[in-house]
């Protein structure tokens, strides 16, 4: 059963009595969260890669007003959206680089009204859980800030069999080196989209321990860090 499926069988009072109080605190019961089909991302406009990495920086001061969905489309496909049909190890092209194309690193998407997995082939948010967990990211501005990215990768995603390259790809600390590296990758893109069109943003470490719990993550999966964006203060 997907989440989706889940969150419409289940009374919502069922879901919270499983849930840890720190979680329930959170929870809206008025709501529900649907699948988010963003727009097509555009691909072309803002400033030239040159102009963007002339202007990327840090900025930890970022206004709470919603982005648009438009904007919300071309950050996301821009960190890691499928950019070519064709295929290496079984899998589409994507705007970063992963060990063995692995794509081990999935972004988890907290807007004010819930948390969502985006979805690259379909490029739509899938969602995982009602409420306000933006605060999981950090502190000050990342706490309100319009969209938080937690970077979380699944080990599941490495490819042990006889046609993996690398075979030392098993190795938890090799692993490791490659889920940290991915994220750079894709936090990068991120930096240098916010850039272009004037955005704020702000790589940061989060809250790992309760996060595993609210997102419902499987033991495979590791939280590792978080990126707030939104318009500059």
């Amino acid at each position: 059963m997907n989440r989706r499926k889940f969150l419409k069988s289940v009374p919502p009072m069922a879901i919270l009595a499983t849930m840890a109080p720190s979680f329930s605190r959170s929870v809206s019961l008025g709501l529900e969260l649907q699948t988010i089909v963003l727009p097509k991302p555009e691909k072309d406009g803002g400033k030239s890669v040159l102009a963007s990495l002339l202007e990327r920086k840090t900025t930890r001061t970022i206004s709470s007003k919603e982005l648009p969905q438009q904007v919300l489309s071309n950050l996301l496909w821009a960190g890691f959206g499928v950019n070519r049909d064709s295929v290496t190890m079984g899998k589409k092209g994507r705007t970063a680089p992963s060990a063995s194309n692995s794509q081990e690193i999935d972004l988890y998407v907290a807007l004010k009204q819930g948390v969502y997995l985006y979805e690259p082939i379909g490029h739509q948010l899938i969602p995982v859980v009602e409420g306000d967990f933006r605060t999981r990211s950090g502190r000050r501005s990342a706490a309100t800030a319009p969209l938080n990215i937690f970077y979380i990768a699944d080990l599941s995603r490495y490819d042990l069999g006889p046609s993996q390259p690398d075979r030392s790809i098993g190795d938890p600390e090799v692993q490791k080196s490659y889920y940290y590296t991915d994220t750079g990758f894709i936090a990068q893109n991120i930096y240098l989209c916010s850039a272009s069109f004037g955005l704020a943003a702000w790589f940061h470490n989060c809250d790992k321990e309760n996060t595993v719990k609210e997102f419902r993550l499987k033991p495979t999966q590791r939280v590792l860090f978080a990126q707030s964006v939104g318009y500059p203060e």
